[in-house]
């Protein structure tokens, strides 16, 4: 179908969110009233990937969190940092920021879980990172009590700039003491994430 890329450029370029083939195929359904074929959307969504591979832009077209989004390069990712530290007036703690690491790994996880690892409470740091949307709460334990666990959610994704949990960095070691985490391998990071505001 002729510019179907261009109307699938305009639906990404307008959400504040991944938008999944599923997402696009009902709109452009509605659109034309027609049945648009999944292969004609997988062929335009491809084109328009090679369009913006190209150095000329600054964007591309990124599939992640099942869909796919408009992203900044890496190459600018530096000045992007700069500029959201700017304006924002706080990073998100060192507590909040270790409870968030060990959720994602260890996922799905209970509270006295975490705390047993990070060695002190954590109420404060997972009702901020609840608030901020990183992550949700998704079923209960069937341990005594049944405790609420909780795991990342599509938010997280979309800030570090992954696909799917699966693939986190690979960390060598979890160590269970007072220490977050042992070492681990180099980890680069959307640096949007380090820069979200959290009250004290």
């Amino acid at each position: 179908m002729e510019n179907l890329s261009k109307h699938i450029e305009s639906l990404i370029f307008t959400t504040d969110k991944a938008l999944s083939e599923k997402d696009l195929k009902a709109a452009l359904d509605k659109t034309f009233k027609q049945n648009i074929n999944k292969d004609e959307i997988s062929s335009a969504l491809e084109s328009l990937q090679n369009k913006y591979k190209s150095d000329e832009f600054a964007i591309e077209v990124v599939g992640i969190s099942g869909g796919y989004r408009f992203m900044t390069k890496a190459a600018y990712h530096d000045t992007i940092s700069s500029h959201l530290t700017i304006l924002n007036k706080k990073n998100l703690s060192k507590a909040a920021l270790e409870t968030l690491a060990i959720i994602a790994y260890k996922q799905p996880i209970v509270k006295s879980e975490i705390e047993s690892i990070r060695g002190v409470g954590c109420d404060y740091s997972i009702q901020k990172l609840l608030e901020k949307e990183l992550i949700e709460m998704v079923g209960r334990s069937s341990g005594p009590g049944r405790p609420m666990e909780y795991g990342t959610t599509e938010k997280f994704l979309d800030h570090f700039g992954i696909k799917e949990v699966k693939d986190l960095p690979q960390l060598k070691e979890l160590k269970q003491d007072n220490e977050l985490l042992g070492e681990q391998a180099p980890i680069e990071y959307d640096s949007s994430i380090e820069t979200m505001t959290e009250e004290e």
